[in-house]
């Protein structure tokens, strides 16, 4: 089952804590999506620092390897390999980008799928919320029992 990373935002000027409503979940594993469509997903998300250095690394890598004479072949699977290493780091690289705008990661939850895994989390999260059962303000005193269960007799017994 996939596991999911709960993120929440800094709170808003007016706001005390962050709303739920704005609260991301984040898959962990291997994205199919950035594997197969890397520059767009990254787009997608927004991830415009990991864009550019995807950009610089892919003309990079091209470069060198036209100047050392690789052929189209190992051209291709270089870039396949370099869209692979983005499939399985899609979600650190996620994650990364909420860290350094100041989103917390409040846990993980694990789930079938996001919607589960939201029902999941905030249910667990509501009941932590709630307040506790009153607590008996005085120890129950404890009454002793006639029968003797062990190899201890009771304190004040004959022996």
């Amino acid at each position: 089952m996939p596991t999911y990373t709960v993120h929440a935002p800094p709170p808003r000027k007016a706001e005390a804590t962050s709303a739920p409503e704005r609260f991301v979940f984040v898959r962990d594993g291997f994205h199919v999506w950035a594997f197969l469509l890397t520059p767009f997903w990254l787009l997608r998300y927004r991830l415009w620092l990991a864009f550019v250095l995807y950009l610089l690394v892919s003309v990079a890598l091209g470069f060198a390897l036209r100047a050392v004479g690789a052929d189209a072949t190992v051209q291709f699977f270089a870039g396949l390999l370099v869209s692979l290493l983005i499939g399985f780091e899609a979600a650190s690289i996620r994650r990364w980008k909420l860290t350094r705008r100041g989103w917390t990661m409040l846990g993980f939850v694990v789930g079938e799928d996001i919607e589960m895994a939201e029902r999941l989390f905030f249910a667990a999260w509501t009941e932590r919320a709630a307040p506790a059962p009153p607590r008996p303000v005085a120890p129950v005193p404890r009454v002793p029992s006639p029968d003797v269960i062990g190899l201890f007799p009771q304190a004040g017994s004959p022996r």
